[in-house]
């Protein structure tokens, strides 16, 4: 795993719209980036709602939240469409990203290996330092959790 006071790999990643984001376009601004695995699957679900739920207290602090999985762009779409969230969700079809970030690999479920995302998350802070790492994560509380590590 990346550690706190690790430089945050850079990145450029399609979004839900299908405009480019780059993770340089954040310098200057904490950011939460959270990798999760399948949009719209409950435990994801929880885990975006959380972040949307608090959305006005990350606003009010400046952090800008973005959340990355292997979906494509179409799915992350409808995802954000359905819970109306407020933030930017990340398309990382490859892993490629998830994979920098020790957040991509092999998972195994109901008796099935594959190449997936880990659900983890990294505040990077607004020199593009790591600030804090969240490995494996629970969703339930995690957007509440990370509130009160930044106060």
């Amino acid at each position: 795993m990346l550690e706190a006071g690790d430089t945050a790999p850079t990145f450029e990643l399609p979004e839900q719209d299908g405009e480019t984001v780059a993770l340089s376009e954040y310098e200057g601004q904490r950011v939460v980036l959270y990798f999760y695995p399948r949009a719209d699957t409950p435990g994801c679900t929880k885990e975006a709602c959380g972040f949307r739920d608090e959305w006005d207290a990350f606003a009010d602090r400046n952090v800008a939240v973005l959340g990355v999985s292997d979906d494509p762009v179409d799915d992350l779409a409808a995802f954000a469409a359905e819970y109306d969230l407020p933030f930017t969700l990340l398309s990382d079809e490859d892993g490629a990203v998830a994979a920098r970030y020790d957040s991509y690999g092999e998972k195994n479920m109901f008796g099935n290996t594959f190449d997936g995302v880990f659900r983890n998350t990294y505040v990077i802070d607004p020199d593009g330092v790591i600030e804090r790492v969240y490995e494996g994560v629970s969703p339930e509380g995690h957007a509440e959790e990370i509130l009160a590590d930044l106060d």
